[in-house]
């Protein structure tokens, strides 16, 4: 099995697109059979409520959130969709993998604004998304789901507290499988083995965007930002095989 993950993209108004474009064009070069996205692929910024108040926040409107994420998924899966078209016309076999969406914090933003506000209710919703339509098996925040022996989810907790785990290792340590989240910004990696002998890896890989973000400041935005490409993935062991947006970028914009 090969699996492709697909980090936070954090997906805004006014965000260049073209980095998905590059990643759907390497999906069809490499045709894992299994795509998956740690979550955050919508920002949702006019549901931020470290934003609400701001000068910032002026003119933030959650339809040209939901535009924009349906805009970014056209882009993403159109190489695809085009490679089927070709193939269709030559009567040779689809490629057809399988599309796991792991929903983020950011796109619980919409949940927890009805919460809040029942007035929301019925005027919000997450489905406004669409992950669905586009493919996606969809998993609520936080949910786990274990794909040939490897645990994904937007972010592992360390305890009660719900607190995501900060380091690869501290993740290994408290999940003590191979285990692969999103959520933080650029690449952590930790290895360890089971009790038979087994390789487990752990990774943290929270950023698959072009743009900088703001509250980091000019230094902290200096993170690895790629996919990751899972290599003979079987009972939790796997070849792990990071692919950063830089050399996407001079592979396929063209």
């Amino acid at each position: 099995m090969r699996h492709l993950i697909i980090p936070d993209c954090q997906i805004r108004p006014g965000d260049d697109l073209k980095f998905l474009s590059w990643i759907g064009k390497y999906i069809v070069h490499k045709k894992p059979d299994k795509i998956i996205c740690l979550g955050d692929f919508a920002d949702m910024p006019s549901l931020s409520s470290y934003d609400v108040g701001k000068k910032s926040f002026e003119g933030k409107r959650y339809t040209k959130d939901i535009q924009v994420v349906h805009e970014a998924m056209n882009v993403l899966l159109s190489p695809i969709w085009l490679y089927n078209i070709k193939q269709q016309e030559t009567k040779h076999k689809k490629y057809v993998p399988e599309f796991h969406m792991f929903f983020g914090n950011h796109e619980d933003r919409i949940s927890r604004a009805v919460e809040n506000d029942a007035k929301l209710e019925g005027l919000l919703s997450i489905q406004d998304l669409s992950y669905e339509s586009f493919g996606w098996k969809c998993y609520p925040f936080l949910e786990v789901s274990v794909l040939d022996g490897v645990a994904y989810s937007h972010y592992f907790v360390t305890g009660v507290a719900g607190r995501p785990c900060s380091t690869a290792n501290v993740q290994l340590t408290k999940k003590h499988m191979s285990c692969i989240s999103g959520h933080q910004q650029g690449l952590q990696i930790a290895t360890g083995n089971s009790a038979d002998g087994r390789l487990l890896t752990s990774v943290i890989a929270g950023s698959c965007y072009e743009h900088n973000e703001d509250y980091l400041g000019p230094q902290a935005n200096n993170h690895w930002r790629g996919i990751l490409v899972l290599n003979d993935v079987q009972n939790g062991e796997f070849d792990l095989m990071p692919v950063s947006l830089k050399f996407l970028k001079v592979k396929y914009d063209n």
